[in-house]
């Protein structure tokens, strides 16, 4: 167990309900937790403190702003290296998701092992210490892909809640993926009883969890929806869903289930809060109130929604009515970045045009990035800087020029200003994972290298020779 003192820090934002933020304080780490909080007028008790005990690393703090780490609360890994793809730029979301499901119809365990390492690197490195993955797609052969992200996100260090995601509608049966990436509804609830039974752990500063998480309404069948919630409440794990992200969604669930998505997905079951929705952009005031009273949360995904032209949430109005928003970076075909903080600055700008000016201000940015955050993915001791929680700290070194004249508030400057999105440290776990703005964890190159490699193969190789097949078959 090592011992780590970041001290004097520039300003110290604890995250709590009054929004802190201290000048000058020391934060003492051991192990995976955080033992001491010394404020500035405490400096003496500190030294005196230094001098009695083994300190492993001290971390001088006195040009960063330290503040608990963000939490991602939707992503999709795998589609790393299929981001920025010509001809998906400008497509909506169905025909963005056609177009692209062709392509990950071809996911192997190299693809699965080295996105989600290279996803974990990107968030790690823009401030995110928790996150999940939405993981629904499973070709032939891919029934251990949820292990497969396991293990590359116990080598990067991050704190990681996986979801089991699954598709039972295909094409042929009016939903939108083609049958190679769908399964059947026993193979489905078979294996998402085995992840929780291997992965799922409910101890304190738990590492590792599982939710289960059916695609969308037009991907899934309802029984598949109501069988998955009464599951998960049996075994007690957290559900997650994409929900009300365009209107081709609201058509969608009037013309088949006569119900909008809401009401639909209450029917069989999901509103409560162990549930979160990804999206949520076309909901409206009343269903707003009832998801605030159930406490079913949002992962709210702006430049998602703003890249594919979804819409913007009204977050807003949900935050009045204590619904539980978090943010997401989303996948990333659809955003196309893993930059977390860079999600939090459009997160602050988009809602003053929708909603105001005074309508997001940065305190609720950090909350939904960080307390929000470790509410909706259940992990209850991430989130602030307190004595007793998770050693999950980040640090932003504002001695560069893109703070210059910006430090009038140090915490709402790496909101407001800067170009460079690099945490200076990320400490996971009481795990130091970025050091001075490096991944140490895991070789950036190494993950640049083959991550572009394989990228070729699945995109510019195997996509083209499937429109050759496609072309040759209309013939």
């Amino acid at each position: 167990m090592s011992n780590i003192l970041i001290k004097n820090a520039l300003a110290v934002a604890l995250m709590d309900d009054n929004n802190t933020v201290l000048k000058g304080a020391s934060v003492f780490i051991s192990g995976n937790e955080i033992k001491k909080i010394y404020t500035a007028d405490k400096s003496s008790e500190l030294e005196k403190f230094i001098s009695e005990n083994t300190i492993d690393r001290i971390i001088d703090a006195k040009n960063n702003v330290v503040l608990p780490g963000f939490i991602n609360t939707h992503h999709h890994f795998y589609q790393i290296f299929t981001r920025n793809v010509p001809k998906m730029q400008d497509e909506k979301l169905f025909d963005w998701l056609v177009d692209l499901y062709d392509i990950w119809a071809l996911l192997d365990e190299e693809w699965v092992y080295w996105s989600t390492k290279a996803a974990m690197a990107e968030l790690a490195l823009t401030g995110c210490t928790g996150t999940t993955d939405h993981h629904y797609v499973f070709p032939k052969g891919g029934e251990h892909f949820i292990d497969t992200q396991f293990k590359a996100a116990a080598e990067i260090g991050m704190r990681f809640h996986a979801t089991r995601g699954s598709m039972s509608r295909s094409r042929k049966d009016g939903g939108l993926p083609p049958d190679s990436v769908v399964q059947t509804e026993e193979q489905i609830m078979q294996d998402c009883e085995r992840v929780i039974n291997k992965y799922h752990d409910v101890s304190k500063f738990s590492m590792r969890k599982v939710a289960l998480a059916p695609c969308s309404p037009f991907s899934v069948t309802s029984s598949l929806l109501a069988e998955t919630s009464k599951f998960a409440r049996a075994k007690k794990v957290k559900m997650h869903t994409h929900l009300c992200e365009t209107n081709d969604e609201d058509d969608y669930c009037l013309k088949v289930y006569k119900m909008r998505p809401i009401d639909f997905m209450e029917s069989v079951g999901w509103l409560g809060p162990d549930v979160w929705y990804a999206h949520s952009v076309y909901v409206n005031d009343e269903e707003i109130e009832r998801m605030g009273k159930t406490g079913t949360g949002v992962a709210h995904c702006p430049s998602s929604n703003l890249r594919l032209g979804s819409g913007i949430a009204p977050v807003a109005k949900m935050l009045k009515h204590n619904v539980p928003v978090a943010l997401a970076v989303d996948g990333s075909a659809s955003n196309d970045s893993s930059d977390m903080l860079g999600e939090l600055r459009l997160a602050l700008l988009v809602h003053r045009v929708k909603s105001g000016v005074e309508s997001m201000p940065s305190s609720d940015v950090f909350k939904m990035a960080t307390r929000n955050g470790a509410k909706v993915l259940g992990f209850n001791e991430s989130g602030q800087i307190k004595e007793g929680m998770a050693a999950d700290i980040i640090m932003y070194d504002l001695n560069s020029i893109g703070y210059v004249g910006a430090q009038h508030d140090p915490l709402s400057a790496i909101l407001f200003a800067g170009f460079d999105h690099r945490v200076n440290y990320n400490i996971i776990n009481g795990k130091i994972i970025v050091e001075k703005g490096r991944l140490v964890t895991a070789l950036e190159n190494e993950i640049v290298e083959i991550g572009n490699k394989i990228s070729k193969r699945i995109v510019h190789e195997k996509y083209i020779n499937i429109k050759k097949k496609m072309k040759n078959v209309c013939k």
